[in-house]
């Protein structure tokens, strides 16, 4: 990841792209729709799980949204995401270098925790995948406030199979729309969007 966003970081420096936007411009409205539907107040404290290049806390802060905090364990990810903060000016994002699996003692009580991508790549891991995944929920337990909520895009899990990762701690309050696609008759999604929140 580190030599993928110093490419990314490298390109933003020569031409000002900010580079992937991790399941495209439609994933971020999903999120964004969502959160302005519930009426989920503009000072609400976010984390952006594995923040990337940063362009999801933009379009949030864009939105009105003010207390803002991005992570990645890689640093290359979080100078990219700065460079792209500095560029559009959102100086009152917060973006640190944090492994999510060992989280800081700082990085608690928030009210909404947003994952695009991050959990799929921690699920890739050829290292003890099944007990990184149980490490992310106690992770997710310990930074997240009770009755707090969970949005997830993955492209790795269905729903079912996400229900059933998250099943300690969590319930499903929504599945968000996602486009389908049609294969041998039978119709599918390519990305599972859902809404969990934390119990009491």
């Amino acid at each position: 990841w580190d030599a993928a966003y110093e490419r990314e970081l490298q390109t933003f420096q020569d031409v000002g792209d900010a580079g992937e936007i991790w399941f495209g411009e439609e994933s971020m409205v999903r999120i964004i729709r969502w959160l302005e539907k519930q009426k989920v107040p503009l000072d609400s404290s976010v984390l952006d799980i594995g923040t990337g290049n940063g362009v999801l806390l933009i379009e949030l802060a864009k939105s009105g949204y003010m207390n803002l905090t991005g992570i990645d364990y890689s640093p290359s990810a979080i100078q990219l995401s700065e460079k792209v903060r500095e560029k559009e000016g959102m100086s009152n994002i917060k973006l640190k270098v944090e492994d999510f699996l060992a989280p800081s003692a700082e990085l608690s009580a928030f009210e909404i925790c947003i994952d695009k991508g991050t959990f799929d790549a921690i699920s890739l891991n050829p290292d003890n995948a099944v007990g990184k995944r149980k490490e992310y929920v106690r992770s997710l337990c310990s930074v997240l406030k009770p009755e707090g909520f969970f949005l997830i895009t993955s492209c790795n899990w269905t729903k079912e199979e996400l229900l059933n990762e998250f099943r300690e701690g969590f319930e499903i309050l929504e599945e968000l729309p996602t486009p389908k696609f049609c294969f041998g008759g039978r119709i599918g999604n390519s990305v599972t969007a859902l809404v969990f929140q934390r119990k009491k």
